[in-house]
């Protein structure tokens, strides 16, 4: 009996089958399948954030208003810092690309320096968001929650924020944290806030030139709600309950907790995926070093981990748009 062996083996032109789909070799093939189906759960992320967005677009916060710190400075510089970030990725990308050409060339000199410089720029971008985060969960004002689920906070005539250790008045009182092993094991407060409800109603009564800004938006103007003197006492009075600082799960001091959740999910999401991409960089980048790709005479792998990176970063064009902009 006959006995016939096949060579199922892949070289660099054609497949096990002998087929080469769409003249790419199989792991390029692979790669923009695995960006294919990544893109549909994005676009799933963001579309649900859209719908979510525009329900509750009158009470949902202005990216503006939010985002408005940057590191060692103070002051209100909204989108100065984002702006910067999504730079940063995007030049990241630029020297991808010249990775990928240099590569093509087998110039390993010039494909070493601009992998360096592209996980650089990874690095400097997910120290970045670490920092934005830092900031948006311990927050930098403070507000109060209303009993219909709302946020008020604090500004002066000028429509300026206020934080709350500007006014409240400290008042002496025995606070206790809400612990598991002092109440139901499965609820239990994370940290008391600085100053209780009644601090910030005794320090907004002897200021007199604070007033409270709503969550509501204004049509005509597209800004939130400043209340008169009188209405925001009456505000403050009837419909605040509880102090909040920074922005987690539960709580937001920038509005509805929603807003916050999405935040932290996609824009998480996404920090996952640019470590993954620094990670397999760095991989890349030591076997340019060690002359991996040029003993094979080719730098493919170069181009294929080149392919997740600017799916990384348009992605990151999508995230910026629909948070920070929108």
């Amino acid at each position: 009996m006959n006995t016939t062996v096949v060579d199922a083996g892949t070289d660099e032109k054609t497949w096990g089958g002998g087929k080469r789909p769409l003249k790419a070799s199989y792991g390029k093939l692979m790669m923009w399948f695995f960006i294919t189906s990544d893109s549909l759960t994005f676009t799933g992320f963001l579309a649900s954030y859209g719908f979510s967005r525009f329900k509750f677009s009158e009470i949902w916060p202005i990216a503006d208003d939010v985002f408005t710190h940057v590191p060692f400075i103070h002051g209100n510089y909204p989108m100065i810092f984002v702006a910067f970030m999504t730079f940063i990725l995007i030049m990241s990308s630029v020297t991808m690309v010249l990775a990928v050409d240099a590569g093509s060339k087998l110039d390993k000199k010039r494909t070493t320096i601009y992998m360096f410089l592209t996980v650089l720029g990874g690095f400097i971008f997910l120290s970045s968001q670490a920092w934005e985060w830092s900031t948006f969960i311990k927050g930098d004002y403070g507000a109060v929650t209303t009993h219909g689920g709302n946020v008020i906070h604090f500004v002066d005539n000028d429509g300026n924020r206020v934080a709350l250790k500007d006014f409240a008045i400290g008042q002496p009182a025995e606070r206790t944290q809400h612990l598991a092993k002092n109440g139901l094991w499965f609820n239990k407060e994370s940290g008391l806030p600085s100053y209780t409800f009644d601090e910030v109603v005794a320090g907004f009564e002897a200021n007199q030139n604070l007033l409270v800004k709503t969550t509501y938006t204004d049509p005509a103007t597209g800004h939130k709600t400043i209340l008169s003197r009188s209405e925001s006492l009456k505000e403050l009075k009837t419909k605040g309950k509880d102090v909040v600082e920074g922005a987690n799960l539960i709580h937001n001091e920038y509005g509805p907790p929603l807003f916050a959740n999405y935040f932290f999910f996609i824009t998480g999401f996404h920090g996952f995926h640019v470590s993954i991409g620094v990670m397999l960089n760095i991989i890349i980048f030591f076997n340019v070093i060690l002359g991996t790709y040029e003993r094979r005479g080719s730098y493919e792998m170069v181009e294929k981990v080149g392919l997740y990176w600017h799916f990384v970063d348009l992605v990151w064009v999508f995230v910026f748009t629909f948070f920070y902009l929108v």
